[in-house]
């Protein structure tokens, strides 16, 4: 075989390989933008807590930063448009504690360099002002503010059952599944029993020395309410889907709650 036939064999196979790898590159680009299409029309509310105190400790509680943001940019990088919410509306308090170093993440140094966003959660629409109707899910992020105020808030428990009656996604992470310690099926029980559900641990309570400190385990009120609660070992992630609930164990749980969520958005 003369040189010129293997520099044009050479040619050949150089230039079908760069055609599959643009083509490959082609068929990523094209995916990610039909996903950004199924969901750019699609409007989640996100429901923040706006308590601030750590029962009688004398210390401030509120969300926790990476429970908002990185369901936050997940949904909206991918075109989901995010209200958000709290039952007194403005700004809500954000637990000092998720700030430290050793919590942070990707997306919460994005949120932190993220004016733009800052400035519209500093702006939550009321509660009593919001309707299910305008929204295709809700979402809840945890911090232990949740276990004071939307736990019992009767807009939130009327909101969570109105989204749930009509066939709507109702998703919580970490502490947030307190949200479901008085909400209803139409039957009059407990909208989670027999229902695969997950949340903050008892042990997790524990380690972070709270247990006598919250109003109430939401490991311990789940299994009340008769739902099918399962975890996996402290600080895990891990996330439970069963019909159109969603929730997660902690904060390290919160990305795989909104890719679940953001998967049923499709």
């Amino acid at each position: 075989m003369n040189k010129i036939t293997l520099v044009f064999i050479a040619t050949l196979l150089l230039t079908s390989c760069g055609s599959k790898t643009q083509e490959k590159d082609n068929l990523v680009e094209n995916k990610n933008i039909t996903e950004t299409k199924n969901t750019a029309m699609k409007n989640v509310l996100f429901v923040l807590t706006s308590h601030d105190e750590l029962g009688d400790t004398g210390e401030k509680t509120g969300f926790w930063v990476e429970e908002f943001a990185a369901p936050y940019y997940l949904l909206t990088d991918k075109g989901v448009n995010v209200t958000l919410a709290s039952p007194k509306g403005g700004q809500p308090p954000i637990d000092p504690k998720s700030e430290q170093p050793d919590f942070q993440t990707p997306a919460t140094k994005r949120y932190y360099e993220d004016q733009e966003t800052q400035d519209k959660i500093s702006k939550t629409i009321k509660l009593s002002d919001v309707s299910q109707a305008d929204y295709d899910a809700v979402f809840y992020p945890g911090g232990h503010g949740p276990l004071w105020d939307l736990a019992e808030d009767e807009n939130s428990i009327k909101l969570i059952e109105s989204f749930y009656n009509n066939n709507k996604i109702v998703a919580a992470v970490c502490h947030a599944p307190a949200i479901f310690k008085n909400t209803k099926n139409t039957d009059g029980s407990p909208l989670v029993k027999g229902k695969k559900v997950t949340g903050f641990t008892n042990g997790e309570e524990d380690a972070v020395q709270l247990t006598d400190v919250v109003p109430f385990l939401v490991e311990d009120m789940l299994i009340s309410n008769g739902g099918i609660y399962s975890k996996k070992d402290d600080w895990n992630p891990y996330a439970v889907e069963d019909g159109l609930l969603i929730t997660g164990q902690n904060p390290a749980s919160s990305e795989l709650v909104a890719e679940k969520l953001l998967e049923r958005l499709k």
